[in-house]
């Protein structure tokens, strides 16, 4: 029975001998206490992550930026086989080279022939890497390593070397390609459009396993539910490589379409040794080719820096909007 004291309390004291209690808490059930939140520190990591960076970043200024700086540093020059025997100074033209280059309807003419030729190369290496990858993981394990050692000789094998192997394939009087096909003395490299293509399948051959095996390695780590439940919902092939695995590969896909467009956009191996030099009256010029006739063949160093200078800033152009397109949809890179 409890006392008097009890009893008579007024509403809200506490009487003797009962514990006081934190508010908010449960009778019984004390709150949980939250950790307490780390210390800030002023200056994050301070200087110990340059310290680690510092080995590559001089090893990236000696072979990056310092060529850099000097392609366009002559850009800017008048820099001739003159000014480089010393027959004549060295004399700073500012924009006057660029001036000449946009002017001059062979380097336009030359400019579009690059984008188109880049974009088909870039589509076509990235559907047969695709579909490939694709294929590595439907059979079994010996066909999986035949295709997989197959690739891998193919983009070890130097450009100069397949450029060569190529031109005898599709030679007209000794290539095997143009006997199979009943094509008779039938000349690749004589046409621009026949030329481009052969080079464009040689480009494929030797680009297509760094996209397939980087693409394989991803495919790789999609959980298998997740490719089991889309083969029970009773999606085809198609249809689970465009709804699900392209989606989950999307960071792989980037990688490997910029770095495509980068190498094909600077063709120069293939189109040199396989149309020699650019074609009959430099019908299948690209930009490199064309840069090394400016810069050698014609011993005008200032323009061969301009057309460098103009192919850096496509490319860079072309893979900072890639990334900001891709950062605007949500997708971690």
């Amino acid at each position: 029975m409890p006392s008097d004291s009890a009893a008579t309390a007024p509403p809200g004291a506490r009487t003797a001998g009962t514990a006081a209690r934190p508010p908010g808490t449960a009778r019984g059930r004390p709150r949980p206490s939250r950790p307490a939140a780390p210390a800030r520190t002023g200056r994050r990591g301070g200087a110990t992550p340059w310290l680690y960076l510092a080995p590559a970043l001089v090893v990236l200024a000696a072979l990056l930026v310092y060529p850099v700086y000097q392609l366009g540093l002559i850009s800017f020059l008048e820099y001739t086989q003159a000014q480089v025997s010393g027959g004549q100074p060295t004399t700073f033209r500012g924009l006057g080279n660029y001036r000449t280059l946009f002017g001059d309807p062979q380097f336009r003419e030359v400019l579009l022939t690059t984008v188109l030729f880049a974009a088909a190369c870039v589509l076509a290496t990235l559907a047969v890497g695709c579909t490939l990858a694709v294929l590595l993981t439907r059979v079994r394990a010996l066909p999986r390593t035949a295709l997989m050692l197959a690739s891998l000789g193919a983009w070890a094998t130097p450009a100069v070397t397949g450029s060569t192997v190529w031109l005898f394939l599709f030679d007209p009087d000794l290539g095997p390609v143009n006997r199979v096909l009943s094509l008779g003395d039938f000349s690749w490299t004589y046409g621009r459009y026949s030329a481009f293509l052969l080079v464009l399948l040689e480009v494929v051959w030797c680009s297509y396993p760094f996209v397939m095996v980087t693409l394989y390695a991803g495919i790789r780590a999609i959980p298998e539910e997740v490719l089991e439940a889309a083969a029970l919902d009773g999606a085809s092939s198609w249809r689970t490589w465009r709804s699900v695995m392209a989606p989950m590969v999307r960071p792989v896909l980037v990688v490997v379409t910029i770095q495509s467009v980068i190498w094909d956009f600077k063709v120069f191996t293939q189109i040199y040794v396989m149309t020699g030099g650019g074609g009959i009256a430099g019908q299948n010029l690209v930009l490199n080719v064309y840069a090394y006739q400016k810069a050698f063949a014609s011993s005008q160093y200032s323009l061969g820096s301009a057309i460098g200078v103009v192919m850096l800033l496509i490319l860079l152009a072309v893979t900072l909007v890639y990334l900001r397109l891709l950062r605007r949809q949500g997708e971690e890179i």
